[in-house]
């Protein structure tokens, strides 16, 4: 915040959480500053939702997906645009803004309008407001008020202090932050696009690698498999059931239960230790080796790769047996082991391809949740170099993805750093720290 002007003369707030603000402010509890409105609802009212970005819109405006539907709308009350809304029980996460829109809302939302005894903008209190849940204020005190609850109801805002800057530095804080905000949100975006720039040559060149190879000039012929299409002349088309071998869990009596988790030992894998196409073991569970002796297929070596192939299928990792010499997969998951025809490191490539993305798409079923089934996993189609050119193109594609990968960092560092300088940018002006 250097060179942001600041305020001549400060005072203490008599709020722990806001500590000192300039001289000619003002505190009071929200109480004295809003009333809570409920609204009889009308027949032409459409559901507003609070989302935890800060916006407050009809839902239809976001998306309608990943939202339960109430049967009956007992207790929904109207909302206007221009209210302050408050989610109580989504308040901690950021779910707090002014309302763009005519609507509906469940009784957990509190809808808020000025009392009339102060000047009030809606805007500037629900920066406020927002800064007070990202800085924790609100968790916190929700948590101290009921145990084990992070609900934050009318009540709990109504006997909040709060600071109350005059009419006009009110409506500069929301001018200024406005467009700071957008500004700083514009960059983020460009910067979110480039990873995604990034992400999309990432795949180009896994694809072009592991399908067509290195040299452009490679002489060419039809695979004879309509997913694949042509592939150099020297390479071949193959099921991948003739290069692998696939290997389930054991999942009979003696499979691991809670009971059977210890401190160090043999790790038990699962999808969440799959992450973007690499092992994560940092937060791994164990079995004791005497459990691991007692069960059957399963095993890991070094080697192998492991295929997520229920709830999100095909996530792929490669067990390269450093870390641990040996571990045993969950039910979520099954063993590829490859032969002589094909090494670790191509085929982890291989499964992170369009060619062989399409073809779990197409031959994946189930209707709850997608499932693999290792008779589809044998039938998948892939176009197979000799084994020295599968060591080209892992080296190839290590360097060109590192470099892919070291942009996609800085630029997601950039990104952190945009987020944290908008932050902090709030937080100054609505408690008065800079001068606006």
């Amino acid at each position: 915040m250097k060179g942001l002007p600041r305020h001549e003369h400060y005072k203490d707030s008599g709020v722990s959480w806001i500590e000192e603000i300039p001289f000619s402010w003002r505190t009071e509890r929200a109480k004295w500053l809003f009333q809570r409105m409920e609204r009889p609802i009308r027949p032409e009212d459409e559901v507003v939702t609070a989302f935890r970005n800060g916006q407050v819109t009809l839902r239809k405006n976001r998306r309608e997906e990943g939202f339960t539907n109430a049967l009956q709308e007992h207790g929904y009350q109207g909302i206007r645009k221009g209210d302050l809304v408050i989610h109580a029980m989504d308040a901690f996460a950021g779910a707090i803004g002014v309302s763009d829109s005519d609507g509906k809302s469940t009784p957990v939302y509190s809808a808020c309008i000025p009392r009339g005894k102060y000047y009030v903008n809606n805007y500037y209190y629900a920066y406020l407001l927002r800064y007070m849940s990202q800085s924790g204020f609100i968790q916190a005190l929700a948590k101290g008020i009921r145990e084990r609850s992070t609900d934050f109801r009318f009540n709990d805002f109504a006997n909040l202090w709060l600071p109350i800057p005059s009419r006009e530095e009110q409506d500069k804080i929301v001018s200024f932050l406005d467009q700071k905000t957008t500004e700083i949100d514009g960059a983020i975006n460009k910067k979110q696009r480039l990873i995604e720039l990034l992400q999309e040559q990432k795949a180009i060149l896994i694809n072009q690698a592991v399908t067509k190879g290195l040299n452009p000039n490679v002489p060419m012929r039809d695979s004879g498999v309509e997913w694949i299409g042509k592939i150099p002349a020297h390479w071949s088309a193959k099921k991948l059931k003739i290069i692998v071998q696939f290997i389930d869990g054991d999942r009979g009596p003696n499979y691991p239960g809670e009971g059977d988790y210890v401190m160090v030992g043999i790790p038990f894998l699962s999808s969440k230790n799959i992450v973007e196409n690499k092992l994560r073991l940092d937060k791994v569970s164990f079995i004791s080796g005497k459990k691991f002796r007692s069960l059957g297929r399963g095993k890991l070596q070094a080697g192998d790769l492991i295929i997520t192939v229920r709830g999100t299928i095909g996530s792929i990792a490669v067990f390269n047996g450093e870390e641990y010499e040996t571990g045993f997969i969950n039910a979520q998951m099954m063993i590829i082991r490859p032969g002589r025809a094909v090494t670790s490191e191509f085929l982890h490539y291989l499964a992170q391809s369009d060619l062989w993305r399409k073809q779990l798409s197409f031959y994946s079923y189930g209707s709850a949740q997608q499932q693999l089934s290792g008779q589809i996993l044998r039938n998948i189609y892939l176009a197979i170099p000799d084994v020295r050119d599968q060591e080209e193109i892992v080296c190839y594609l290590q360097h060109e993805l590192t470099k892919v990968d070291e942009a996609i960092h800085s630029t997601l560092g950039g990104i952190s750093l945009l987020q944290e300088y908008k932050s902090l940018l709030i937080t100054n002006a609505v408690t008065g720290k800079i001068k606006v």
